[in-house]
């Protein structure tokens, strides 16, 4: 058996996933990062997009994250995430739904000037990742 790092994903809700893995490769804002067993330490911030978990060197689960915070040591990592799910639980149209509420906010806000502009950028991030999540467009197929 290949050596593993335990993987947990926490999110406001629950704990989301608690196991030990292979690898998991988590979107950053700097870029995307796997987490090996005997990784170095790391703290990074979590960007919008999918977290991906492997199994006998082939991705085994796939989950949407909202953005967040994450913490890699020898033997685990971690993840704060602000929002998660299933990628195969999403749905293209509530995802498009989401995106074009956000899409409307925007305007809204370029148009008028009203509004908390880092929020409604954020949200606009976001819904566009999960969107994209659900049409199934990540890598790492």
């Amino acid at each position: 058996m290949a050596a593993t790092t335990l993987f947990e994903l926490v999110s406001p809700e629950r704990l989301f996933f608690s196991q030990p893995v292979e690898m998991v490769v988590v979107p950053g804002t700097e870029g995307d990062f796997g987490a090996l067993p005997g990784h170095m330490p790391k703290l990074a911030t979590v960007r919008a997009g999918v977290i991906v978990i492997f199994e006998d060197g082939r991705p085994k689960e796939r989950i949407f994250v909202a953005g967040g915070f994450a913490e890699v040591t020898e033997e685990t990592c971690t993840v704060l995430a602000e929002e998660a799910a299933l990628v195969s639980d999403l749905m293209v149209p509530v995802a498009e739904e989401r995106y074009n509420a956000a899409e409307t906010a925007y305007t809204a806000f370029v148009a008028s000037g009203e509004g908390d502009k880092d929020a409604i950028e954020g949200e606009l991030a976001v819904a566009a990742a999960m969107l994209a999540a659900a049409k199934g467009e990540f890598a790492y197929h």
